[in-house]
């Protein structure tokens, strides 16, 4: 038998495990990317004016996104509450990769408005909270969802880290392949996983693209 036909007869066997698997991935990722969302994008408000706090912000989101993967949900487990072995650590450990991003973009989304129509805005009497919510916040949509979609492809990929920690995913095949030498397991995560950032960036671009149209 070829490897390719193993490979092949793999997937058709094992195609239960394997769906519940990209499920559990998904999950995880979704979970991770509305907690990211929740916080980056109010946060990305908040500093448009305030440029120390603008500066603390992002240098420490820069941080969590040089710490290795594998080493960050190592320090996440020790720690109370948010620790531990499991989805929970996971989850959190997600969200600080995907923050830097989507603060990123919502930041220099708000602060590329046209001074002109800022300066249209003012002129028509509106406060400072109107024009954010009102002119810049619709006018940088396309911007910071391209942060967004940034986020979720990384997110998708370093999930599969986290079954490391025991919080499920594709990622549990890559590591069984990993050591029992096999690339039938390995391709049983890799592939779904490739397969769900390509959806995600197809998805999220096409929104993208409308938004800038419109």
């Amino acid at each position: 038998m070829t490897p390719q036909m193993t490979t092949w007869s793999f997937f058709a066997d094992h195609r239960a495990e394997i769906l519940g698997a990209t499920l559990d991935h998904l999950a995880l990722v979704v979970i991770a990317m509305i907690i990211a969302i929740l916080i980056g994008v109010p946060l990305g408000m908040f500093i448009v004016q305030r440029p120390a706090l603008r500066a603390i912000a992002l240098g420490i989101a820069s941080v969590f996104q040089t710490i290795p993967s594998l080493a960050l949900f190592g320090f996440l487990i020790p720690i109370p509450f948010i620790g531990g072995i499991g989805k929970r650590t996971a989850i959190v450990a997600l969200v600080l990769y995907a923050l830097l991003p989507i603060l990123r973009n919502t930041y220099v989304g708000l602060t590329g408005i046209d001074p002109a129509v800022l300066e249209a805005a003012e002129a028509m009497g509106m406060t400072r909270a109107q024009i954010l919510f009102r002119v810049r916040f619709p006018l940088a949509l396309a911007v910071i969802l391209a942060g967004i979609r940034t986020a979720t492809i990384i997110t998708i990929g370093v999930a599969t880290i986290a079954a490391a920690i025991g919080a499920g995913g594709l990622g549990t095949f890559i590591f069984r392949g990993v050591a029992l030498v096999s690339d039938a397991l390995i391709l049983a995560g890799a592939i779904p996983a490739a397969l769900l950032a390509l959806l995600a960036d197809f998805l999220l671009g096409l929104l993208e693209r409308r938004l800038k149209v419109s």
